[in-house]
């Protein structure tokens, strides 16, 4: 293409022309539109397929009907520790009224919490959404499950003395491997690929799934040690098996939600990025002294 057309060579309109004639569109003469079309392909869909590039705008994004979900659970929760006000009874033990209400309060936190987090990672729309949608029914079936079960005053966990009861605790067991599937691979994406969001928030996320592996680990040889406890009929110590690795799990578990809470607070403020930045990685630092400290308590009393 020359001068002689009116345009001039090497500018915008050639590039145009050029990129119809030989088919290619490149972004010698795309738009400002296609030119952000082609950042995010090239970034966040980086090796997805096709169907896969539709991806979620950064920052806290939650679907409605997980939050909706996960205020459920956590209602649950909050109405069963009325039940304990009224009804009494043990608070500590495999037949309480605690577990329902420490379970409905936990899975919905950790429901809305993973619905928030993983809007910073760098994934499909349709591969976040059904991800989270199984982890959202899972989430309801473990609470279901135990609430159940805890109306019938029968434990929850490691029960096989009636196939009713064997299979609800098989059916919670199920359950936790799904949950352990979902956020391996939650936990996975965010080291893959570096997440999104204001300064400190990448380092956040990737230190509250790298802990929350912990909480899964620890959750996953508390059912373990429970089973083969109960396969070899030592009923009652598997009920009381899993007291030393609670503090481990439960610390572990939630630091999906502080650490990346922390960066968000950061975010409101008026402080550099680098300081933002040092105090979400002091904030990790405690946090792993808190996990660690748990960890040896769990040791010394296994």
């Amino acid at each position: 293409m020359n001068s002689s057309d009116g345009t001039v060579p090497g500018s915008r309109e050639t590039g145009r022309r050029a990129g119809h004639a030989d088919g290619r569109g490149d972004a010698r003469g795309a738009g400002p539109g296609d030119s952000r079309k082609d950042s995010r392909a090239d970034g966040r869909g980086r090796g997805l397929p096709g169907s896969a590039l539709a991806l979620d705008p950064p920052g806290p994004v939650v679907d409605r009907r997980l939050l909706a979900t996960g205020l459920l659970l956590v209602l649950s929760g909050l109405l069963h520790l009325l039940v304990f006000a009224v009804d009494g009874g043990p608070w500590d033990g495999p037949v309480s009224w605690r577990k329902p209400v420490t379970f409905g309060l936990s899975f919905g936190v950790t429901l809305i919490t993973v619905a928030w987090v993983t809007s910073y990672l760098r994934m499909g729309r349709r591969l976040r959404s059904g991800l989270l949608a199984v982890f959202a029914a899972d989430c309801v079936v473990e609470v279901g499950g135990i609430t159940l079960q805890a109306w019938r005053r029968v434990p929850s966990h490691l029960n096989m003395e009636t196939p009713f009861d064997t299979a609800v605790s098989m059916t919670l067991a199920v359950g936790g491997g799904v949950l352990v599937v979902l956020l391996t691979l939650f936990a996975v994406l965010s080291f893959r690929n570096r997440p999104t969001g204001p300064a400190g928030m990448p380092l956040a996320v990737r230190s509250g799934f790298a802990v929350l592996l912990v909480a899964l680990a620890s959750g996953a040889a508390m059912i373990a040690r429970g089973v083969v406890l109960t396969r070899t009929g030592h009923q009652e110590a598997a009920y009381h098996s899993t007291a030393s690795l609670k503090p481990l799990h439960g610390v572990s578990l939630h630091a999906i939600l502080v650490l990346p809470a922390l960066a968000w607070l950061l975010s409101r403020t008026s402080w550099s990025e680098p300081v933002r930045h040092r105090i979400v990685a002091v904030g990790v630092g405690c946090y792993a002294v808190a996990v660690a400290a748990a960890g040896v308590w769990a040791v010394l009393t296994y």
